[in-house]
């Protein structure tokens, strides 16, 4: 062992503190996750755990998105326009999004689009008036997209 005892630092070892977080050298600016500006620790909670919660609600229903309420419109034909989407869906309220995805391969739709809604009653009329009706010879399928918690409970047989 070239004269190092089982003890002894090697110039590569890095000192530790007790919470297992690297010591800061003397002098020398530390970057990146674990340490801020502040020097209140608040970095270093985070990496413990120590996250904020969001509200718990009154349990199961749908759950709002960060900007609006969005939908999901299941059975949209392959060959679907997001024209064809609008024209059904803008009656209910003014559309603040409308996204369908692609196909990488065909280019044509894959089946599914969302729609986002300003106010959670638009998004209801919506859901009641288009869910079960038929889209270029499709019948669309039309619920929430995101929910607080499972609406329904599953058996497992």
């Amino acid at each position: 062992m070239s004269g190092q005892e089982e003890g002894d630092m090697v110039e590569d070892d890095v000192a530790m503190e007790e919470d297992g977080v690297p010591a800061a050298k003397e002098g020398r600016k530390q970057k990146g996750r674990g340490f801020n500006k502040r020097g209140d620790g608040m970095d270093r909670d985070f990496a413990k755990g120590q996250y904020e919660s969001l509200e718990q609600g009154a349990g199961a229903g749908p759950a709002k998105s960060v900007e609006g309420w969005i939908i999901l419109v299941t059975g949209v034909h392959e060959e679907a326009q997001e024209d064809d989407i609008h024209e059904h869906f803008a009656e209910y309220g003014e559309i603040k999004n409308l996204h369908l995805n692609l196909d990488r391969r065909t280019g044509f739709v894959k089946g599914y689009g969302l729609v986002e809604y300003e106010t959670k009653k638009e998004a209801q009329a919506a859901i009641d008036a288009m869910n079960g009706t038929e889209m270029l010879e499709q019948t669309l399928g039309v619920s929430f997209a995101f929910s607080k918690a499972p609406l329904k409970k599953r058996i497992n047989n």
